[in-house]
């Protein structure tokens, strides 16, 4: 009784599992049926990323929102959501280099800051005298240098120092002159007035004639109370200086308004600094200014911006700039060379960057601007003023933006980053080199290319196809004929140019 009943029991659960087996084979297959064969319910899907668009294959800038092909018939490819950042194609004008290379350069980044600029303007410049401390001695008669005082150039003198004593019949008439006035005048003081009256006029003339010619009025003092004539006279330094000029020699003669002496007072010295034309808007009257000379290089001078010239060296593209400046112990000599640094007015916070993070190709500059590690954009920027170590931004970069300033120069010669700066606002250019095989179909030596059906090519990821290849040189044809089977390595050199920079046979027979 037991046995039986055990037995229908199994019988009952055989056909519960039958059932349930039947049950599910039978919503399998349906589920097959109506899901193409995926089992939606079974294991749950990834979400799928949201497709952007399509680009070209080639790098060109085109892309497509539906799948399409381009003119040699490869297909588009697909740009997917969160792969756009890190796809080359979507971010045209930037450099990669890997992280161990980066390493390797000694790529140092900093922060463009927010600072206070204070320009120095330098410029070459000279000493000159004060113009307005210089003398000229010049006779105003005819004669002849009788005696030297002073003899030599450069000597000091001190104001009302005799300088040399002159003979001048000239001179000699005029004092006779003037003593048979003052004669006639003393005999002639009792006499009617009109007599009396024109020989006091001749006095007088013949006194100003005197005073005229420089005659100093301890001579004419002298002359009033001997009423004797001198054969010479006495000319005296008129201020206290140097003799910077000489030209008076013992026994020569002199004409009217022949300089004689230049004596400078080089107490106080201008310095004439040469300040190119795009510093001249930062020079100001009143200005501070430190100078130095070769000959005294452990001192510093102090001076002040007094004035600046009107007119510009069009050779020099400078404009003469006039600081004055005190001459203590007279250490400073005309014509020598000094270093002038100006202090120009700061225009309060702007952004810098270190000066040399700054890549000047001589028709625009740029700043290499780490977007993350390996990655790096140039930047065309407009640049302002400039101190010892930092230069203003006013275009370009902002504040806190990580800017390359070590090693920016070989990360130029390592990504071929010329070609991509070239290339503002277009697709930037491919500059690593690429490797294909195939076999050559036509050679065009005048043209310098070649058009070669090679296979896929993985780092660009392109499919086997045929196209036509420019070579670096000509020398790369020689041996080249159709049929020709040659491995190749390639660059772009500039948007859509392909450009052969090697060329190796793989046909065992070629040559031979």
């Amino acid at each position: 009784m037991r046995s039986g009943s055990g037995l229908a029991v199994g019988a009952i659960a055989v056909a519960v599992l039958a059932a349930g087996g039947g049950y599910w084979v039978g919503n399998r297959g349906a589920a097959s049926h109506s899901n193409g064969g995926a089992v939606a319910t079974a294991v749950p899907t990834k979400t799928e990323k949201k497709l952007l668009f399509y680009r070209n294959p080639m790098g060109l800038p085109d892309t497509s929102p539906v799948p399409k092909k381009d003119p040699m018939g490869m297909d588009y490819i697909a740009v997917y959501e969160g792969e756009a950042a890190d796809d080359d194609a979507a971010s045209p004008n930037q450099v990669n280099i890997s992280t161990q290379k980066v390493q390797k350069l000694g790529v140092r980044t900093e922060s463009a800051q927010l600072r206070t600029i204070d320009k120095v303007i330098r410029a070459a410049g000279r000493i000159e005298p004060d113009e307005r401390r210089i003398a000229m001695v010049s006779p105003k008669f005819e004669g002849y240098v009788e005696r030297l005082h002073v003899n030599t150039t450069g000597q000091t003198v001190a104001k009302g120092q005799p300088l040399f004593e002159v003979y001048s019949p000239e001179l000699v008439s005029v004092q006779r002159e003037y003593a048979i006035a003052v004669q006639g005048a003393e005999s002639l003081k009792g006499a009617d007035s009109p007599a009396q009256l024109g020989m006091g006029r001749l006095v007088e003339s013949s006194l100003q004639r005197l005073k005229n010619w420089d005659i100093s009025e301890e001579q004419i003092k002298a002359l009033m109370g001997s009423g004797e004539t001198k054969r010479t006279m006495t000319f005296r330094s008129p201020v206290t200086g140097v003799v910077t000029e000489k030209k008076a020699v013992q026994g020569m003669r002199f004409m009217p308004g022949e300089a004689l002496y230049q004596i400078s007072d080089l107490s106080s010295v201008w310095v004439i600094a040469d300040v190119f034309e795009q510093d001249l808007g930062l020079v100001k009257t009143g200005a501070k200014t430190k100078i130095k000379i070769n000959a005294y290089p452990d001192k510093s001078f102090s001076g002040t911006v007094t004035y600046v010239y009107p007119t510009l060296k069009a050779e020099t593209r400078t404009v003469p700039v006039r600081v004055e400046l005190t001459n203590p112990g007279g250490l400073l000599k005309p014509g020598m060379f000094a270093e002038v640094e100006m202090q120009a007015s700061a225009k309060g916070q702007v952004i810098t960057v270190p000066v040399s993070a700054v890549i000047d190709s001589g028709t625009r500059q740029i700043v290499l601007i780490q977007l993350k590690e390996g990655r790096f954009e140039p930047r065309e920027v407009k640049l302002g003023a400039r101190s010892d170590n930092y230069i203003e931004v006013v275009n370009g970069v902002k504040d806190g933006e990580q800017v390359v300033v070590a090693a920016n120069f070989l990360i130029d010669a390592e990504s071929n980053l010329k070609a991509a700066v070239a290339g503002f606002g277009q697709p930037a250019v491919n500059g690593t080199s690429n490797r294909a095989e195939g076999t050559v179909e036509e050679v065009d030596v005048k043209a310098g290319a070649i058009t070669l059906s090679h296979g896929p090519v993985a780092s660009l990821k392109w499919p086997a196809m045929t196209m036509e290849f420019k070579v670096a040189n000509e020398s790369l044809l020689k041996n080249l004929k159709p049929g020709s089977k040659i491995a190749v390595e390639f660059v772009e050199r500039k948007q859509g140019e392909w450009v052969i920079t090697s060329v190796t046979p793989t046909d065992p027979h070629a040559g031979h």
